[in-house]
């Protein structure tokens, strides 16, 4: 339906050329409508760029948005705009603190070789990721996000010799499942990543009963799985990026030798074969998240 963002946001006008509907914060507030707030603990390099790709499938969603930006206390944002963090982003704690939030994203981060615990802002994380668990419906991780969800679970990690990079097949393993029920039976989905889990320890965790696995592709791995609880689904592939993004960084890395060119992808010609899969995927999470917030809310009601 709607966005609800500030009409100074530096993407207002990206947001308008992709025909994504949104509002200012006192409209909303004239509208007496109970917009869902989906927090976004962004991580990403040079991140205010990023926003839109996480914006935009949000975006085309029929109930009313508000996007909160949440940032890490200890983390830096060297490659950020300093003024833009100050004026958009807010802690974890304030995000919180009036009203709490109908569900959370986290997104990757540049570390996926790094050691979890040798991550500075590895604390934290673990710190949020907790209270989320309890407190927020439900939690998308999204690339090394997913890889933490895995790792929370007794699943380790391992770093690849080369990198996965390019739009993979994927084969839905969950028809009956609220989120990836709808999507196609096969569909494709960018992966960008050095790291990953391996398919043997997966298993042994849905064997388990520590993990859901509900999306798998032979060069991909198990790329979507979920919390057996549910409150946390991860995605280790980059549905919200657009052709553009995938292209940039295929532009960035040609030449390098420890970049292998993109599987299934131009970029002198960026081709996006899982627009619908983006948008499906995005589109049922937060229907999910309304769900169980709804759901909530009349426990709370009856009681």
């Amino acid at each position: 339906m709607t966005l609800i963002v500030r009409s100074d946001y530096h993407a207002v006008p990206i947001l308008e050329r992709n025909g994504i509907r949104w509002i200012p914060p006192a409209q909303a507030k004239r509208q007496d409508i109970r917009p869902l707030r989906i927090g976004i603990l962004n991580i990403m390099p040079l991140g205010e760029k990023y926003e839109f790709n996480i914006l935009h499938p949000l975006g085309l969603s029929v109930l009313q948005l508000e996007p909160v930006w949440i940032r890490l206390e200890s983390h830096s944002y060297k490659s950020w705009e300093p003024k833009h963090v100050a004026d958009i982003y807010v802690t974890y704690e304030e995000a919180m603190r009036d009203q709490p939030l109908d569900g959370l994203i986290l997104t990757g981060a540049p570390v996926e070789t790094v050691d979890f615990e040798d991550v500075y802002y590895w604390e934290e994380i673990k710190t949020i990721l907790s209270d989320a668990r309890k407190n927020i419906p439900s939690t998308l991780g999204l690339c090394w996000a997913g890889f933490v969800m895995a790792y929370l679970e007794g699943v380790k990690k391992i770093n690849y010799d080369h990198k996965l990079f390019g739009v993979f097949e994927l084969k839905n393993l969950a028809p009956d499942h609220p989120i990836i029920g709808e999507l196609d039976d096969v569909f494709f989905c960018p992966q960008s990543r050095q790291a990953g889990m391996p398919d043997e320890a997966m298993e042994e965790a849905s064997e388990s009963g520590r993990l859901k696995l509900l999306a798998y592709g032979p060069e991909a791995g198990y790329s979507i799985f979920s919390t057996t609880d549910e409150r946390f689904i991860a995605h280790t592939g980059h549905p919200e990026y657009n052709a553009t993004r995938l292209a940039e960084e295929a532009k960035r890395d040609h030449g390098n030798p420890e970049v292998p060119a993109p599987a299934n992808f131009d970029f002198n010609n960026p081709l996006n074969l899982w627009r619908s899969h983006r948008n499906t995927f995005f589109a049922q999470w937060v229907s999910y998240c309304y769900f169980k917030m709804s759901t909530q809310d009349m426990a709370v009601e009856k009681f």
